[in-house]
């Protein structure tokens, strides 16, 4: 079941080189399971035990299934992200070097490791705006060929890159594309053949650098895979395969997958925005259920915000908290901060314990050290906007923010595990503000 789960894990990353390319194939999920589409500009008419799904911006998803017994009923949520860092290019990509290279404009997307990009495969993936008629169509577009390289400089030209490198973005991090000048529109005439269309008919364009190199297991044991992406593609894809393999008659499930995360979800679609307040509220209202009814479900209501985590480094053991650090392999990691950068707390983390004692699925434990900064994530974004009991967890993993990641290939099946029980129970809070955890 590893071995399978694994391969379905780096097919779909591979599949994803984009957010819109993610949601995309988070679509394809749901409806091979009998999902339907729903849109936001239109009226929703839900119906117990329906499955429905609903996208913004065609970077976010949401999908829902609701339960018969709604007496009583609240949400369970997972909560990942579709977007990686990466480089965006910019409109006027194109830029001539002495007349002999060709290289592209592009700006960072996210907090990268700049060196990682350095002389490996890429090419461009993203969304085209087609002009239809009186309309605009959206395409997605991946450029399936080792289009694109960002070269390093050479250490006879610069004699202390190993001692501590500063990237330029606008200067070190162009990636070229051709060995002779192109004119203006070049990037616009590929992607135009690509599609089969006019490039006279691309009104707009969203296109990423993406790293062309393919998932390997590695380890002298194959114990760990080699990916791009896994932060945050590997939570996305175990949460949506434990949302499709559950079942509960006496609640809503709710899988999330927000765009932006990279670069602070601030935006329409990201996980501080109002999706995930519209979808639960228009679900309850098409329900039938009434403002009173909205808030009480809330009250009683659960979400797994899950974001990748920061396992121990071999080289660098000290840049983790002593007692509270993480290892591949062994198990979903509860990520707590006291600076509330992470929503884990007693009560979601003892709710959270008790969910994996009952799936037999082992849990590890991450602070980041006193004197570091560290990052935050989705949980108490989407807080500002719906407020429920929330535990942040994820999977640990090294090379965070690499072009290439890596990661343990037991961890995957304990977090679908672990999500799929979530999904499975029915949890109820008391008026006292405790829990209790049916089957």
């Amino acid at each position: 079941m590893e071995k399978k789960l694994i391969t379905e894990l780096t097919d779909f990353i591979g599949q994803s080189p984009t957010a819109f390319h993610a949601i995309d194939s988070l679509k394809k999920m749901m409806a091979l399971e009998g999902f339907s589409e729903l849109k936001e500009a239109e009226k929703w008419d839900l119906c117990p035990n329906g499955k429905y799904f609903v996208t913004r911006n065609n970077s976010s998803i949401i999908a829902f299934n609701i339960g018969n017994d709604l007496g009583e009923y609240s949400f369970h949520v997972t909560a990942s992200h579709s977007d990686s860092p990466t480089f965006k290019l910019k409109e006027n990509t194109e830029m001539d070097v002495a007349g002999k290279y060709t290289v592209l404009n592009t700006e960072g997307y996210g907090g990268m490791i700049c060196s990682t990009w350095f002389d490996r495969p890429l090419s461009l993936a993203g969304r085209v705006m087609i002009k239809k008629d009186n309309g605009i169509e959206t395409k997605l577009v991946k450029i399936d060929k080792d289009l694109l390289m960002i070269p390093s400089i050479a250490i006879h030209m610069d004699r202390k890159v190993n001692d501590g490198k500063a990237f330029n973005k606008q200067v070190d991090m162009l990636p070229v594309l051709s060995g002779s000048a192109k004119k203006s529109g070049e990037v616009k005439t590929i992607i135009a053949n690509e599609l089969g269309v006019q490039t006279d008919d691309i009104y707009g364009m969203d296109l990423f650098l993406y790293n062309r190199m393919e998932a390997v297991r590695w380890g002298s044991e194959e114990e760990f895979i080699g990916c791009p992406r896994l932060d945050d593609l590997e939570c996305a894809f175990t949460s949506a395969k434990a949302f499709l393999a559950s079942e509960n008659k006496k609640n809503i499930n709710v899988f999330a997958c927000f765009d932006n995360e990279e670069v602070g979800s601030l935006t329409k679609q990201g996980a501080e925005s109002t999706f995930l307040f519209d979808v639960l509220w228009r679900v309850n209202q098409a329900l039938g259920f009434g403002q009173e009814d909205y808030y009480r479900a809330l009250a009683g209501s659960f979400m797994l915000s899950c974001d990748n985590a920061h396992a121990v480094h071999p080289n660098n053991k000290q840049k983790t908290d002593a007692t509270n650090c993480v290892y591949m392999n062994e198990g979903v990691v509860i990520k707590s901060h006291a600076g509330q950068k992470y929503t884990s707390d007693a009560l979601s983390i003892a709710v959270f314990k008790m969910i994996c004692e009952k799936a037999n699925v082992p849990v590890q434990f991450f602070a980041n050290r006193s004197d570091e900064i560290g990052g935050s994530t989705l949980g108490n974004l989407a807080m500002s906007q719906v407020s429920m009991n929330t535990i942040d967890i994820g999977l640990p993993q090294l090379g965070m923010h690499s072009a290439y990641e890596t990661a343990g290939t037991k961890d995957a099946t304990y977090m679908v595990d672990a999500i799929k029980t979530f999904y499975n129970l029915h949890i109820k809070a008391n008026a006292d503000g405790n829990y209790i955890l049916e089957d």
